[in-house]
């Protein structure tokens, strides 16, 4: 069901914005007056890279009144493979400019660019003011620090994320109006989660177009209240499979149980809600499933261990489950750094399977190997 606007609507477009938008005010349901309430919003992007930039190009063209844009790096040439708001001439110019740029030869969008980083003391200051925010960011600590000041402010996050050849999008709110119940970063992520950055694993350019045109299209939506956001529902995507899948997310209990997921909507898995799945230190007695790509196992692996990429695995849960008899004995996933083994371990456990996650991934336990050495 959708959600009520979120913005007020301006009184009228301009003359050059309502010949522009006017496919956007044929659409049944959005109308003249979902464009009007499209050009009220303000809304904030963090991030101007390869989530923001799609981001910005689609808002902007949609015609949102006005983006605030935070990001303190320079474009780089590396970035140019998937940031498709910078050209070969921005390299070493600040990445905002960019999107002060393109939003101007688009529309009559206004974007007052942010050349800092948000940080815990500041975030809720510097977003106060906005009606939502868009989070294309690349850490787990700047992902907390965005949702953190979100919560306090009680404003919708559109959240997306990109790894490899995989995304996830939704929507956190900790405030929605009545029946929706609010969902956090922390029901889908427990506090202090890690990922490998870009550069270390990759991340495949045009899955941050698809990516970051869904959470467009999510913060388009809610600001004009039409169709059915992604508030208690993560779209996953796999570009190599050619899939997009949901899983169902709602709020946890208390901060112990972190995340609870049903996945009726995802093949081969059950409708049950399951708990978050243990992480380990050590396998101790289980098998050990390593979701990671081929070249990557050879930064280490865990003796014994069983290799099922994460696309092969997510491909059918229920198979993964029978060819390794996961339904009679304990496994435990493997990745690089946890964030993979962890949406691997949730399909698998929603198929019946008992499954715990390696903390911190082969990273986190070739640094605790040396260390006891």
């Amino acid at each position: 069901m959708p959600l009520p606007p979120l913005v007020n609507p301006v009184p009228a477009l301009s003359d050059a914005e309502g010949v522009r938008t006017a496919r956007h005010q044929r659409l049944a349901g959005l109308g003249p007056d979902g464009q009007r309430r499209i050009a009220a919003a303000r809304v904030a992007v963090i991030g101007a890279g390869g989530l923001g930039s799609p981001v910005v190009l689609a808002l902007a063209a949609a015609g949102v009144g006005e983006l605030v844009v935070f990001d303190d790096d320079d474009v780089d040439a590396s970035n140019l493979q998937r940031q498709v708001m910078h050209r070969r001439q921005d390299v070493g110019r600040p990445k905002v400019d960019s999107a002060r740029r393109v939003a101007s030869d688009l529309s009559e969008t206004r974007v007052r660019a942010e050349r800092v980083r948000l940080t815990p003391e500041t975030a809720a200051a510097l977003l106060s003011g906005v009606d939502l925010v868009l989070d294309g960011t690349d850490s787990f600590d700047s992902r907390e620090i965005v949702a953190a000041a979100c919560e306090r402010l009680g404003v919708p996050l559109v959240w997306g994320t990109v790894q490899e050849f995989a995304g996830q999008v939704t929507v956190f709110w900790s405030a929605p109006p009545e029946p929706f119940a609010p969902v956090r970063l922390h029901d889908l992520y427990p506090p202090g989660s890690e990922a490998p950055a870009c550069s270390a694993v990759g991340v495949f350019g045009p899955l941050c177009l698809q990516v970051g045109a869904l959470m467009a299209s999510e913060a388009l939506k809610l600001i004009a209240g039409i169709g059915r956001p992604l508030l208690g529902r993560v779209a996953l995507l796999d570009a190599r499979a050619g899939t997009q899948r949901e899983v169902p997310l709602r709020a946890a209990t208390d901060a112990a149980d972190g995340i609870r997921a049903s996945a009726d909507s995802a093949p081969g898995m059950t409708t049950a809600a399951a708990p978050a799945p243990d992480e380990v230190d050590d396998p101790q007695d289980a098998v050990v499933i390593d979701v990671r790509e081929q070249f990557e196992l050879a930064s280490g692996t865990v003796p014994g261990f069983i290799h099922v990429p994460l696309a092969a695995l997510l491909a059918d849960p229920a198979a993964a489950v029978a060819a390794h008899g996961l339904d009679s004995r304990r496994a435990v996933i493997v990745c690089q750094a946890g964030v993979r083994a962890r949406t691997a371990a949730l399909a698998l456990q929603a198929a019946g399977a008992d499954v715990a996650v390696l903390r911190g991934g082969m990273d986190g336990w070739l640094r605790r190997r040396e260390g006891a050495a």
